[in-house]
């Protein structure tokens, strides 16, 4: 199963939400929840394994996600989560908007961890979504460095537990245009955490930040597909380029997807996909799907010459 990116060449990383049947219902339900957000565009794959797959893009706070509807094969899970910054140096409200975001995500959710003051923030809650999604909701230091409204956020736990600055140099370097920001560790006497794991770090690999911790707690989850991130590309040399960077199971390889050394969950796909699934005929999306349904590596050429027909 794959997914396509807008058509936008400024290379952006794309949080990719997998559901059995809801991907339109919950998009629609965080456009309500977040400020400056909106529906982008929306086409049905018809004919996968999964049966026909509704896709939906959407932005929310200026972060692009995307979501499919396609078979209960994957739970999401808090491994990754979105953290939210309620920041008062840029919204006078801050506090209010934290909290009515907060009632609206609690309809249904789950508190991971209670809305309240915690050592590092005035104002911090983690909740799970009717839909499974996790979000970090926090009142942000407004003396500190800027960061956006909303940003994916990792979790290593399990045999996982301890990598977070391993992954993190890793994939700084990977992209090209990336940059390291905070990095706090845990300290002693924090059981069940290690002293010198990561307690809170982030960085931005192109136009995305994203945040990475440790967590030693008995957690029964772990990255899957449920979550991924999208990678857009311009050029087959980028798509070789990522896929041989990132693959760590060639087992996972399929339809544009990959795992990495972290269990991670990546799709690297053509920038261009977007334009073509958005404004091709019904025939022409037929085409396209029917090509990448075959494909592990996305192969740019083959799949504009089935889009166009040639193949």
């Amino acid at each position: 199963m794959m997914s396509t990116a807008g058509s936008d060449s400024k290379k952006t990383i794309i949080p990719h939400l997998w559901f059995d049947k809801e991907a339109r219902e919950a998009a629609e339900f965080y456009c309500t929840v977040f400020p400056n957000s909106e529906m982008t565009s929306s086409a049905t794959l018809q004919d996968t394994p999964s049966g026909d797959s509704n896709l939906v893009s959407f932005s929310l706070w200026g972060q692009p996600f995307m979501a499919i509807s396609a078979g209960p094969y994957f739970k999401i899970n808090p491994s990754i989560s979105f953290t939210v910054n309620f920041d008062p140096s840029r919204e006078a409200n801050a506090r209010e908007m934290l909290d009515e975001a907060w009632n609206k995500l609690s309809h249904g959710g789950m508190a991971l961890m209670p809305l309240d003051k915690y050592p590092f923030s005035e104002r911090f809650g983690w909740i799970q979504d009717k839909f499974g999604v996790s979000w970090q909701l926090i009142l942000t230091n407004p003396e500190g460095d800027p960061r956006p409204g909303i940003i994916p956020s990792l979790m290593f736990v399990g045999d996982n537990c301890g990598r977070a600055e391993e992954a993190r140099e890793f994939y700084l370097s990977v992209f090209e245009h990336s940059r390291p920001g905070n990095l706090f560790r845990y300290g002693p006497g924090m059981a069940p955490e290690t002293e010198g794991n990561v307690m809170f770090s982030d960085f931005m690999l192109e136009n995305t930040w994203l945040t990475a911790m440790d967590s030693g707690h008995d957690h029964k989850f772990q990255f899957n597909e449920a979550v991924s991130l999208l990678v857009s590309c311009d050029t087959q040399e980028e798509i070789d380029y990522y896929w041989d960077k990132l693959s760590a199971h060639p087992k996972s390889e399929q339809c544009g997807w990959l795992k990495d050394q972290f269990g991670l969950s990546w799709q690297i796909a053509p920038a261009v996909m977007g334009k073509m699934m958005a404004e091709g005929t019904p025939e022409q999306r037929a085409r396209l799907t029917k090509a990448f349904l075959k494909m592990k590596k996305f192969d740019l050429a083959e799949l504009e010459a089935a889009y166009r027909g040639e193949a």
